[in-house]
């Protein structure tokens, strides 16, 4: 043991440490179901070590990166573990963007080491002469220019000594889903990990008696970072699918007995929809997180009619994890309320001129601070500048807070539309518009405007069979808002772009609309 970690004490300092903590304590219990498999923590240590062996012969070293792309799968987390052990750093690859996306993130990252699933390889080859990568490894077999990763496990030998990590070192850099715009590498050091894997661990109340179900993509926040690694530090047992599709979500929460799994509301109400959901044994379930946007009443109560709680909960990847929830009995109460900042996460919000928030339901821009909060983005000083100043990340999302302390995320600063000098929040007249007989979705866009800088556009897909103009929408909405917010231009669609965790493009839609008169 090093003299830096002896002055320090015992705390564990990087992911691959803390997770081997756990697996020397409980070697014997479930730690991982992938497919066919189960993983004891044991097993799953031992697999940790022998694909560190596999990343240290082929030269990945402290502060390499190595990636991972594909759906989800057991590899992924091992291959956290392993870069760790190594000192190295785990770039999780969003597989559903395109190839140049893909070549744009590897680059960006200057990934040393990729590993692939057999589906993504040819994605790869398409871009493979743009990437700087000195390694790449296929899940399956070897053909020209891939080696097999399974091939390399099995010749293992020799597991090469772990790497003293520091609390500082960056163990995850995970790219942002770009809503707003290109992604940016979110650096997650081995401090925010540790601590906001503990938050999680003690905002979900997880135990070494739980079974979790993670659906949601390993290379998002709310996978990765909100429930699979507050699975593996509790010592519980972790029920991992490839994706998400309702039937198997099912299937999966009454056969492995699921006591908590996190869904965003759109999956919520594709399970509820299934055929089985009625009579499904459901009874081990103890709590849903939904995360992304807040649950209708009424889907709350589908799933309470069925006795399961849900608790929603505000992050982002600057926060590494859960920032803020709202326990599940204040779920209606509460409706739409993100809830009270976990233990390890401080809130505040600021107005335009900077000024702290103190007046209930007065809106702000929500601005955290805390271990949890990312020491900035790769290779973007002035980006990291921009977004954390004097230890606060300012979020971009706008909020206030009531009389008891909860918090409502009610937009983004950047999706804010300014007509004639009014601030327009687009969630407030969506809100609005939802509630239209006609119309299934609904976003609210400015749109460049001579005479008022911008003007309210609403970008509708209607519900099969129903027709509307113009002036019905702001006849239906003029009696709920203000008119300065009222819609001054519609436009009908067949879908909104959504981005692979299923949020609305924003951008998109402003790129798509800018010259719309």
């Amino acid at each position: 043991m090093s003299d830096a970690r002896s002055a320090r004490g015992p705390e564990p300092t990087s992911v691959g440490e803390w997770f081997r903590r756990r697996a020397q304590r409980d070697p014997e219990n479930m730690a991982l179901s992938f497919e066919s498999l189960t993983y004891t923590y044991g097993e799953l240590q031992v697999e940790v070590e022998r694909l560190s062996a596999v990343l240290a012969a082929g030269g990945v070293a402290k502060g390499d990166r190595v990636a991972f792309l594909g759906l989800n799968h057991a590899i992924a987390p091992i291959t956290l573990m392993a870069a760790s052990r190594l000192g190295a750093i785990f770039v999780p690859v969003n597989f559903r963007l395109s190839p140049e996306e893909i070549a744009a993130i590897i680059v960006d990252a200057g990934v040393h080491t990729l590993i692939v699933d057999e589906g993504l390889a040819p994605a790869v080859d398409k871009v493979r002469k743009e990437l700087p990568c000195q390694r790449y490894l296929r899940l399956d077999k070897a053909v020209e220019g891939w080696e097999s990763l399974s091939s390399c496990l099995a010749a293992v030998q020799d597991t090469p000594a772990a790497v003293d990590g520091q609390p500082e070192d960056v163990a995850i850099l995970m790219y942002t889903s770009g809503t707003t715009g290109k992604p940016k590498g979110v650096m997650m050091s081995n401090d925010n990990v540790w601590f906001a894997t503990l938050s999680g661990v003690l905002t979900i109340d997880l135990t070494s008696r739980d079974t979790t179900l993670i659906c949601l993509p390993l290379f998002h926040a709310a996978g990765l970072c909100m429930l699979l690694l507050p699975t593996l530090m509790a010592g519980a047992h972790a029920t991992l699918l490839q994706g998400f599709d309702p039937d198997r979500v099912l299937s999966e929460l009454e056969r492995q007995k699921v006591t908590v799994s996190m869904l965003v509301p759109t999956m919520m109400l594709m399970v509820s929809q299934r055929p089985a959901f009625d009579g499904a044994d459901l009874s081990a379930m103890r709590l849903i997180i939904a995360g992304a946007a807040p649950v209708p009443e009424p889907l709350l109560r589908t799933f309470a009619s069925r006795k399961i709680p849900v608790s929603h909960c505000y992050g982002m990847t600057e926060t590494t994890s859960l920032a803020s929830s709202l326990a599940a009995h204040k779920a209606i109460d509460k409706l739409g309320s993100c809830g009270r900042p976990t233990m390890m996460t401080e809130f505040r919000l600021v107005d335009g001129e900077g000024r702290t928030v103190t007046t209930p339901g007065e809106r702000g821009e929500v601005c955290m601070r805390g271990r949890c909060i990312t020491r900035g983005y790769w290779n973007q000083p002035d980006t990291t500048a921009s977004a954390i100043r004097e230890g606060w990340l300012h979020s971009g999302d706008i909020a206030w807070f009531d009389e008891d302390g909860y918090f409502y995320v009610c937009d983004r600063l950047k999706d804010m539309v300014i007509s004639g000098g009014e601030n327009v929040y687009p969630a407030e007249v969506e809100s609005v518009l939802y509630d239209h007989p006609a119309i299934a979705q609904a976003a609210i866009i400015g749109i460049p405007d001579e005479r008022w800088g911008e003007r309210v556009a609403a970008v509708v897909v209607l519900k099969a069979g129903q027709s509307l103009d113009l002036e019905g929408l702001r006849a239906y909405a003029e009696t709920k808002l203000a008119r300065y917010k009222l819609p001054s231009a519609l436009i009908l669609t067949d879908a909104l772009p959504l981005n692979s965790s299923g949020k609305l493009l924003k951008t998109e839609l402003r790129k798509r609309y800018a010259s719309t008169s």
